[in-house]
């Protein structure tokens, strides 16, 4: 009996690794839900050139997202689950802060791009100047991502 009980052990050891392996009938979530920013919207200025352009990117907390350029023209859209993610992430994102509390210098770039990026109280800026200096990391990731997305 001692030996029966040994084998049903050790067999029940080897098998409780696959007990997670059992096919559902029903698909596991994909991650987690979106649920917005958390109540703040984003807005992002970017302007200059050599024409002169004023682009204003504002993202609401639910991901629908208004872009307006200098003559007033406007387009709509709304961000992918990804992208809201991934600004949610960003928005949260400590290097924020400290890029809104830094101060840079003046730029000597004639017509360069200026980008202002504002989330909740917190506004960072740069002027994208490549000799003079690397554009803040953080605002970097977020202008990308916001000129990326809304096209």
């Amino acid at each position: 009996m001692r030996a029966a009980h040994a084998v049903a052990v050790t067999l029940a050891a080897a098998l409780a690794p696959l007990a997670g392996c059992a096919r559902a009938d029903t698909p596991a979530p994909a991650g987690p839900a979106v649920t917005g920013l958390p109540g703040v919207e984003v807005t992002l200025v970017h302007s200059g050139g050599i024409a002169g352009l004023t682009d204003t990117i504002t993202v609401r907390p639910d991901g629908s997202w208004t872009k307006t350029d200098r003559a007033g023209a406007a387009r709509d859209g709304r961000l992918s689950d990804a992208d809201l993610n991934r600004l949610r992430k960003l928005a949260a994102d400590p290097r924020l802060a400290t890029e809104a509390a830094a101060t840079t210098p003046a730029t000597m770039c004639a017509d360069a791009f200026s980008y202002r990026l504002t989330i909740g109280p917190t506004t960072s800026s740069y002027v994208d100047c490549p000799p003079q200096a690397t554009p803040p990391a953080a605002t970097a990731e977020v202008v990308g991502l916001l000129t990326r997305a809304t096209g």
